[in-house]
């Protein structure tokens, strides 16, 4: 693994990270957290797309073109963007997504 592909990894752990420290000062019906949340995703979605294919497929069953997609829905239709697919994003898929990665970085130190 290059070592601008261990730095994207490590930008979607900060980023994974980052979301329950925004969502301790509020749900996200508070617009303020409602856009940290959603620029943290789209942060997600950024560096998923700059990780090369071969890499990625050591998890096939995560969706990355999903991710990649949904980056560019919530950068690009912003203004119809469902709290509750948010939710849902952050609830059932960033735990995954956080075991997938953390996975592909023990992959390249052992």
């Amino acid at each position: 693994m290059s070592r601008r592909d261990r730095q994207r990894l490590d930008d979607i752990l900060a980023a994974i990270n980052a979301i329950p420290a925004h969502l301790v000062r509020g749900d996200l019906s508070d617009g303020l957290v409602f856009d940290a949340v959603r620029v943290r995703l789209i942060e997600i979605g950024e560096a998923v797309k700059a990780l090369p294919a071969d890499l990625l497929a050591h998890e096939p069953d995560v969706p990355w073109m999903q991710i990649a997609g949904m980056r560019d829905r919530l950068a690009h239709r912003y203004f119809d963007t469902s709290h509750a697919i948010l939710a849902a994003t952050v609830d059932r898929d960033l735990p995954e997504l956080e075991r997938a990665v953390r996975s592909l970085i023990g992959q390249s130190e052992g």
